[in-house]
């Protein structure tokens, strides 16, 4: 099941409250595509927040695997989760 995760900054956070925990949290993320379960990164251009594409079995899991990133477990971020399904629009036009 797919999920997309969306990065909230807690309010009244630094960048300097992020900078020690920045190459963990790379490299936490680095681990978790080398397993498969981030499949996509990115930065929202409107905002520098981390939007996550994740291949997960359940939302319980999404939830263990986004709690266990450092900037989470510091309390700098937390993450809107939302599951993805596939598109079903078209059997409405195309009835097949």
């Amino acid at each position: 099941m797919k999920f997309i995760a969306l990065e909230i900054e807690s309010p009244n956070t630094t960048a300097a409250d992020y900078e020690p925990h920045l190459r963990n949290e790379a490299r936490h993320v680095w681990d978790l595509q080398q397993q498969g379960i981030v499949r996509e990164s990115y930065f929202r251009s409107d905002q520098h927040t981390a939007v996550l594409i994740l291949e997960c079995e359940s939302l319980a899991q999404a939830q263990l695997l986004t709690s266990s990133f450092p900037l989470v477990q510091q309390g700098l971020i937390h993450f809107d989760l939302i599951p993805l399904a596939p598109y079903s629009g078209f059997s409405r036009l195309f009835k097949a």
